[in-house]
Order: C-alpha cells, then sequence, then structure tokens
C-alpha cells in the first residue's frame, strides 16, 4: 500500500507527460491564440517567459507567476506550466472527479444527516456521524464554483472574494472530514479495545469535544486561505485564474508555511492517529474470532480508503515542499490538482462505510422516506424495524 502512495506522484508526472530526466526543462508548445513559438530571427515567441536571471523553480505549490510590468494584476507564466494548466486533466478530469463527488456525496450525506438527526438516538457516537455527514454535506456544496471554473477552461467568473471564500471551504471542509475520522476512529478504539474504560469515557462531553477541536482545527487550518489575494489574470489571455497560479514571493514567505501546516496537522497526523487506533482495533477484532469477520473487513476498509483518497495528494504537498529540483519531480502541481479532486471522492465513501451498511440505518431511512409517501404510515409502522430503537454502530 505504501509503496503505491509513494509511486503515486511519478506515476501522475509520466501520465502528463513528464519523466524525471526530463522534468520541467522543455517547455510545452502549444496553440492559444498566437503560436509559442519564436520567431526567425532567435526572438522569444508571445508566449515566451522574458529572459531574466531568475531560474525556473519547481518549490512553490502552485504555479509560479511573475507580475508582469507595470500590472500587478496580471502573471506570466512559464510555457510548460502554462500548458499543463490549460490542458485536459485541470479542464476535463478534474471537474468531472468533482462532479461525481457533488452528484453522489450531496444526496447521500444529506439523507443520512437527516435520519441521523431525526429518526436515531442521540449517542454519543452519533453526533461524531451527524459532524461528519454535515461536513461531507458542506464539502459538496463548496464544489459547484469549482467546477464551473474548470470546465470554463480555467476562468473564474465569481470574483476576488469569492475566489477565498470557495478555496477556504474547500480546504477546511476537506480536512475537517479527516480530523473527525480521527475523532470517529478513537471512539472505536474505546469501544473495542477498553469496552470497560469505554463506559465512563465516552459520553456525550467526549464526543462534543472531539467535534468541537476538529471544527475549530480545521477553520483555524483554512484561515490563512481566505486572507491572501487568490485571483490573477494569466498573460496574454482572458484566463482569470482562482489559486492555481500566485506570485513567487507570497508562495515562498505565506503559502509554504500554511500548506505546510494544513498538510501536517489537518492529515498526516490525523491518519496517523487513525493507524494507531484501527490497528489496535484490528488486532481486538481478530481476536475474538469468526462472529466479528464482518466488523473486521469494514474496520480495515474504513482505514485504506482514507489512506487511498487523502494521502496521496497531502504526500506531493510535502514533496513538493521538500525542495525538490525541477530534473526530479517537475510539475508536482500537476499532478496535486488531480490528486485534490481525487480527495474529494471520500466525502462519496464516508456514507457507505458509515452508515449506509448497517441493516438497521437502512430501515430507519426507508421508514423517514415511507412517512413522505401517502398512505404509507400504517405500512411503516408494521413493516419498519420493531428493534429497542437504538442505533448499532456499522463498525463495531
Amino acid at each position: 500500500m505504501w509503496v503505491l502512495l509513494l509511486l503515486w506522484p511519478l506515476w501522475g508526472l509520466n501520465t502528463l507527460g513528464f519523466s524525471p530526466e526530463s522534468g520541467a526543462k522543455t517547455p510545452s508548445v502549444y496553440d492559444e491564440d498566437e503560436s509559442a513559438q519564436g520567431g526567425d530571427d532567435g526572438t522569444p515567441g508571445p508566449w515566451t517567459k522574458p529572459q531574466v536571471a531568475t531560474p525556473c523553480p519547481s518549490l512553490p505549490r502552485s504555479f509560479p507567476g511573475w507580475p508582469c510590468a507595470n500590472n500587478s494584476d496580471t502573471l506570466e507564466l512559464w510555457d510548460s506550466s502554462r500548458a499543463l494548466l490549460l490542458g485536459w486533466v485541470p479542464t476535463r478530469l478534474v471537474p468531472t472527479l468533482y462532479g461525481l463527488a457533488l452528484a453522489v456525496g450531496l444526496p447521500a450525506n444529506g439523507l443520512a444527516l437527516w435520519v441521523l438527526a431525526t429518526q436515531v438516538p442521540r449517542l454519543p457516537s452519533t453526533v461524531l456521524l451527524m459532524n461528519l455527514a454535515a461536513a461531507d454535506l458542506l464539502l459538496a456544496l463548496a464544489l459547484p464554483p469549482r467546477i464551473a471554473y474548470h470546465l470554463l477552461g480555467q476562468r473564474w467568473p465569481l470574483g476576488e472574494a469569492a475566489c477565498r471564500l470557495d478555496t477556504a471551504a474547500l480546504y477546511g471542509h476537506m480536512y475537517c472530514s479527516v480530523l473527525l475520522l480521527a475523532a470517529i476512529s478513537i471512539d472505536r478504539y474505546l469501544a473495542v479495545v477498553h469496552p470497560l474504560r469505554a463506559r465512563a469515557l465516552r459520553g456525550p462531553r467526549l464526543a462534543t469535544g472531539l467535534c468541537a477541536v476538529a471544527w475549530l482545527v480545521a477553520a483555524t487550518l483554512a484561515l490563512p486561505l481566505g486572507l491572501q489575494r487568490q485571483t490573477f489574470k494569466l498573460s496574454h489571455s482572458d484566463h482569470v485564474l482562482c489559486h492555481d497560479v500566485l506570485p513567487l514571493g507570497t508562495q515562498l514567505s505565506y503559502w509554504r508555511p500554511a500548506f505546510i501546516c494544513l498538510a501536517v496537522l489537518g492529515c498526516l497526523l490525523p491518519l496517523l492517529a487513525m493507524l494507531l487506533c484501527y490497528g489496535a482495533t484490528l488486532c481486538a477484532l481478530a481476536a475474538g474470532g469468526r462472529r466479528y469477520s464482518h466488523a473486521l473487513r469494514l474496520t480495515a476498509l474504513v482505514l485504506a480508503s482514507a489512506l487511498v483518497f487523502f494521502a496521496p495528494s497531502n504526500v506531493l504537498l510535502l514533496l513538493h515542499y521538500s525542495d525538490p529540483g525541477p530534473e526530479a519531480w517537475g510539475h508536482l502541481y500537476a499532478a496535486y490538482v488531480p490528486s485534490l479532486a481525487l480527495s474529494t471522492l471520500n466525502s462519496c465513501v464516508d456514507p457507505f462505510v458509515y452508515y449506509y451498511v448497517s441493516t438497521e440505518f437502512r430501515d430507519k431511512v426507508r421508514e423517514g422516506l415511507l412517512r413522505w409517501v401517502p398512505g404509507s404510515a400504517t405500512t411503516s409502522r408494521e413493516g419498519g424495524s420493531r428493534g429497542t430503537g437504538t442505533y448499532s454502530s456499522s463498525l463495531v
């Protein structure tokens, strides 16, 4: 698993046409409104970065841009970076992934949140699952502007304030989901590994405290995304970019520490907590024999899905800030953009591994939906679940 995760950046770069040997040294040739080639006399073409002493850097996370003369609103971009920015991956593949996350995550999480809030007893585990469903639902609601931006060929139509708000919402709700997944893993660990101690510890106060910490940390980590300008015009075009191209100076001084904190505190440490908690939980379930085989498979699935969806983008993020040379990694941001879109698909998986996998939860959904169908109230009361009204977790 970890070998695959470590090889993901190289695979993404090779897919995009880069190899470790070529890196970002050779600009891509493309046509937008004019040719990228220089003139016959050796003069640079209209899209060629002016020859200055600044080398082509690969250190910043976003594509590095240089302000045009007497116009700080417009940024110059290297030819190879421009070709990747306007290629089929950001304008076709990325909005497709975002659209899938919206189409599945919005109704699945919305229905799950409604059932958890109205049909299920307010247990400590229910509080955690409600907050997870809310975070995934809010993440889905932040995707439509991002989808429109990519489908319009990297043209942000809503202005600077909306760009800041949408970027902060995208990252904030996604990393809040990771933190809540870690909180749920702690709750499962206490329930399975320390069942006697869990009677005193697993209460409403602990669940509410874990949720409050997750939301507060996510909001704090996403706050820098709303405090710095992120929309710039791309030189020699009508493209208005949102966050994808940022001035080199602010990337080094502002965005680098912000995103390192985001990756480490918002993802890598929560994933480490999940590894430890679910690792101990898996050992305890395996010792319990075949009667826990279903919970064992679900626990392994939850852990694997979190690693698969969140680890690639954050590993790329840290690799990009580890100061790799362009001959080693090339344009890491070109691989980061689709991996970030892939991370949002976890919001589609969460409802099915945490909620709908439970027969009792599906019965609650069926009962709730039947109440909205005329003449089905009696059927719902007679044919619905005849359990005690308590909600059993899908994992334990």
